[in-house]
């Protein structure tokens, strides 16, 4: 029987995902959060929304938080998602080149999901560099949701998802794995170990990272953000990115404040001024 979530409810959801995460949910969300929940009340036994409530805010490890973002918001990624950001890319890689003369490469995917983004990042940086092998390239992935973190860690996935890729770039990136469900390609270890999987929220925790990223990706995270979430997301990315730098955002996100830190490159491609 599926329980249902009233009014007063719905309010407090509302104003605990929105302090803890920066998460706004409007009215119009309460049959998405009643639907996508109710599953996980049964598997706790619990009786009313007000119950899974109450074990939400006392939950002070965090996963039960983690569970519940993952519950109402959707983890939809790709291998190469957003088509027309690579090629910008393609064309903005020699003067990276140029300017990384000690040949390091420090990159943010913020909001990686379960690996897609950042591992792309690193096929396509493979594919593109001749010497590869020479740079020192590290990535930090990361997210909310520690349940697409441990698949993204693992780096396993369905064939579905790769037969698209190049095949030349499927078979550097891939390991082939037969087990018990079938066959699954496992990104191939000199690749994982380029990225740093860490839990992380983008709107409570601080930006503290010794060095500066070369470029980061956010895509698909701030629809889920009001304009003043947003704004405040957008001013501390433009303090951990050097001028000259891209910011790589969803094809429907866009900066529509802070016109004197970033400029629009094309294709939801922002560059810190």
């Amino acid at each position: 029987m599926e329980i249902e979530l009233k009014p007063e409810e719905f309010e407090l959801f509302r104003r605990y995902i929105y302090t803890k995460v920066g998460i706004s949910l409007s009215a119009q969300k309460t049959t998405l959060v009643k639907g996508r929940l109710n599953k996980r009340l049964h598997q706790l036994g619990l009786r009313s929304f007000r119950d899974y409530y109450d074990h939400l805010v006392s939950d002070v490890s965090g996963d039960e938080l983690a569970l519940f973002v993952s519950a109402i918001s959707t983890n939809v990624t790709s291998f190469f998602r957003e088509s027309s950001q690579w090629v910008w890319l393609e064309k903005y890689l020699p003067s990276l080149i140029e300017a990384k003369r000690d040949k390091k490469i420090r990159i943010w995917s913020a909001g990686c999901s379960s690996g897609e983004e950042p591992y792309t990042i690193l096929m396509f940086l493979q594919h593109h560099l001749n010497d590869f092998d020479s740079w020192d390239i590290k990535i930090l992935a990361t997210d909310i949701s520690s349940k697409v973190l441990s698949k993204a860690i693992v780096g396993s996935y369905e064939s579905k998802h790769v037969e698209s890729l190049p095949r030349e770039i499927a078979l550097r990136s891939f390991e082939k794995v037969r087990n018990d469900t079938g066959i699954s390609y496992q990104i191939v270890p000199h690749l994982r170990s380029k990225v740093m999987f860490r839990l992380y929220n983008l709107v409570t925790d601080p930006f503290f990272f010794k060095n500066k990223f070369d470029m980061v990706f956010c895509r698909n995270v701030m629809i889920y953000f009001d304009d003043e979430t947003r704004h405040d997301l957008i001013e501390r990315f433009g303090k951990v990115l050097p001028k000259g730098s891209p910011l790589f955002l969803g094809s429907s996100e866009s900066v529509t404040t802070h016109r004197e830190t970033f400029k629009l490159l094309g294709s939801s491609i922002y560059q810190r001024l």
